[in-house]
């Protein structure tokens, strides 16, 4: 990365002036070319001190990385210099307004390998930037050299009068009385002749002039890499919990299609477990022409209501509610019941349309027609669609981008301050950071959610280019090596720009894993996604364990929602004790109640010796919370676990208390421990690690479940 210097050129240097070739490099001359013409106009790469490899970086800095209010992160760099003189750096924020924050000391991450490294914490929502400012260090220089010579009397009156003369440099920089003279007092220590040397020298080593410097650090040729952006945003672009459900299967008795009003009746309950974002899928007309039956069927009856994501027809398009839900008015009164229980309402937005939609005949040129004219539906191989459309973007990419700004900023009208976009690999990916660029310019606290399951290319480009959130592969990810890779590489370098929602489930995606380990794969898939992932959700009927899939092999559900309407007998289950819902309410009061978990970067991985019990922590300031569940849940599984504890914020030696917030029992664990974990008793341990005590007994302890 290139570099500004901030000092004076070299001494004789002339401005401007090519740099002398090496010695023994060719030079290239021609009888019909001036000699001058044959040298290179060199412009060098790096400043006085090198300062290269600046991370995070997104797309070569052209995007911003990302982070929320709140959170924290390293910032690195490669910094280094010639010689044997020290080096240090340090992190300039600077907030959207361009004033620079409280500058940030970096450490060499490793001994010898010139990687450093600094944790900053993102301000108010903004576009900040921020650098690496390196600099040669005098002060520590010396010391090194003091330290040697002094005691081996050579150069002792020379040496300690370069300290003498650095410190009192240092403290005209000092802007504080009691600081400078602190510094000042280090200099007639070592001009005090009266003191042996050694006194002399520890006059300037004391913890105060230490603290000094670390504040005010004498600084010399100082070089700063260029400003790289940083996005910061709310909360809940990172952090929150989900719940997906259908409002029209949310009736009554005598009118089985629910509207706003009676699915407002549902949002007490969904509250009440924790959630902080209620998802709806599309809420607008759905087409007739080749209406989808029960099951994907090809041949709708009368009574079928059709897929909510073949939208449009008479009544309306992206802008319109179907008219079985209600009108505007009723959906306000949803948004707002949902305010009331401190729920946000996130819409589905599926660019796509069914044949009956409005844009069909005032936009032809936004589908693709075949050779005899007709409008293809849409595919996904095997799967087909004959009831979508979807959307051709060439022809007319402007346009598209004016009409869906239009549409959100309607809804946003309504209360929605955020979408989950249905599908928008298959879309440009220049489309959407138009759009997604356009609506957040003006209101920067809209997230936006991809639903992307593709091609990790894809997903992450997405992500750079502004989607606050993705969805993950989580959902094929079942095993403990599955798990540790892919969340290595979510919570790596990815996690500069892709935030994960880890969905247990959804309306398309029943895993076999699910389907085949009943209520204990529901209850450990829920642990893992609410505490690996600051953003998790589920889709309705997860709390009942549904998990019958369409056929063998098939990750749809039978008799899928997206098909039909889908009454569930909540009180039933509640009463008869069939739901997980206390867990699901359990696992968001843990999260609300730890910082940590509302973190990505922090996840560390911890050693087990059986492949089937995985164990992970996250810490963020004093509070710490490890996690150790059992992935089968067919057997009881055994295990011991090693932990790291630095990574834990302890001593390797050290016991200490962990109170499990599942089952609110106390052990005591140190560095190793034995767990057991039975399927049907408790899917996993959630320990919150507490404080080491003086009182606290230093045996290792175990829990079994």
């Amino acid at each position: 990365m290139p570099a500004t210097h901030h000092s004076s050129a070299r001494p004789g240097a002339t401005p401007g002036a090519p740099p002398e070739a090496p010695r023994g490099a060719p030079r290239t001359t021609s009888r019909d070319t001036p000699r001058e013409a044959a040298v290179p106009d060199v412009t060098t790469v790096v400043g006085r001190i090198p300062v290269l490899d600046v991370r995070p970086i997104v797309r070569q800095g052209r995007r911003p990385a990302k982070a929320v209010t709140g959170e924290s992160f390293q910032v690195s760099a490669t910094v280094f210099r010639e010689g044997h003189d020290a080096v240090a750096a340090n992190v300039v924020l600077k907030d959207p307004e361009g004033r620079p924050g409280p500058w940030t000391p970096m450490r060499e991450l490793a001994p010898g390998t010139d990687r450093w490294g600094a944790t900053v914490t993102a301000g108010e929502p903004g576009l900040w930037t921020y650098a690496v400012e390196a600099w040669s260090d005098p002060v520590t220089t010396w010391r090194h050299h003091a330290r040697i010579k002094v005691p081996a009397g050579i150069d002792t009156g020379l040496v300690l009068e370069e300290g003498a003369r650095l410190h009192e440099r240092a403290a005209a920089e000092v802007p504080g009385d009691a600081d400078r003279r602190v510094l000042l007092a280090a200099v007639d220590a070592l001009r005090d002749e009266d003191r042996p040397a050694a006194s002399r020298l520890a006059g300037a080593l004391t913890p105060e002039v230490d603290a000094v410097l670390a504040r005010h650090p004498l600084r010399e040729l100082v070089t700063t890499s260029d400003p790289l952006p940083l996005l910061v945003e709310r909360e809940r672009a990172l952090y929150g919990a989900w719940y997906e459900f259908f409002p029209r299967s949310e009736g009554t008795p005598d009118r089985p299609h629910g509207t706003f009003r009676t699915a407002a009746r549902r949002l007490p309950a969904i509250a009440a477990m924790g959630f902080d974002v209620v998802y709806l899928p599309p809420i607008h007309p759905i087409g007739t022409t080749h209406r989808k039956g029960r099951n994907n069927t090809l041949s709708a009856g009368p009574d079928d209501v059709g897929v909510p994501w073949a939208i449009g027809s008479p009544e309306g398009g992206h802008d319109a509610i179907h008219p079985a839900l209600g009108t505007l008015e009723d959906f306000d009164h949803f948004v707002a019941e949902a305010a009331r229980l401190g729920l946000e309402v996130a819409l589905d937005f599926a660019l796509q349309c069914s044949p009956d939609h409005p844009w069909v005949h005032k936009h032809p040129e936004w589908f693709h027609h075949r050779p005899d004219g007709s409008i293809a539906y849409a595919e996904n191989p095997p799967k087909k669609y004959q009831d979508i459309y979807p959307i051709a973007f060439d022809a007319d990419l402007d346009g598209l981008v004016t009409e869906t700004v239009r549409v959100l900023r309607h809804w946003m009208d309504h209360g929605v301050r955020i979408f989950r976009v249905d599908n928008p690999h298959t879309n440009p990916v220049v489309f959407w950071e138009r759009v997604i660029g356009e609506i957040n310019r003006a209101d920067p606290d809209v997230v936006f959610l991809a639903e992307a399951f593709t091609r990790p290319a894809m997903m992450h480009t997405l992500a750079q280019i502004g989607f606050q959130q993705s969805y993950t592969y989580f959902t094929w990810r079942n095993t403990k090596q599955e798990l540790t890779e892919y969340l290595t590489e979510l919570t790596g370098d990815a996690a500069s720009y892709m935030r994960p929602n880890f969905f247990a489930n959804t309306p398309d995606i029943l895993h076999a894993y699910l389907q085949h380990g009943g209520r204990p794969a529901f209850e450990v898939r829920a642990v893992l996604a609410a505490t690996l992932s600051p953003a998790w959700g589920i889709y309705s009927g997860y709390e009942l364990c549904e998990n019958t899939p369409l056929r063998e092999g098939s990750e749809e559900y039978l008799d899928s929602e997206k098909y039909q309407l889908k009454p569930r007998d909540w009180a039933t289950a509640a009463r008869e004790g069939t739901t997980i819902a206390p867990l699901i309410t359990r696992l968001n009061t843990i999260r609300r109640a730890h910082p940590a978990l509302h973190r990505l970067r922090n996840l560390r991985f911890h050693h087990t010796d059986n492949d089937a019990v995985i164990a992970y922590s996250k810490r963020e300031g004093s509070d710490v919370v490890l996690v150790v569940a059992n992935l089968d849940p067919h057997h009881t599984q055994e295990a011991t676990i090693s932990l790291d504890m630095p990574q834990l914020g302890l001593d390797w030696h050290a016991s200490v208390p962990v109170h499990d917030e599942l089952t609110d029992e106390t052990y005591h664990w140190g560095r190793t421990n034995y767990v057991r974990l039975e399927p049907g008793r408790a899917p996993a341990h959630v320990l919150h690690i507490r404080r080491p005590s003086a009182a606290a007994p230093r045996n290792e302890g175990s829990a079994a479940s």
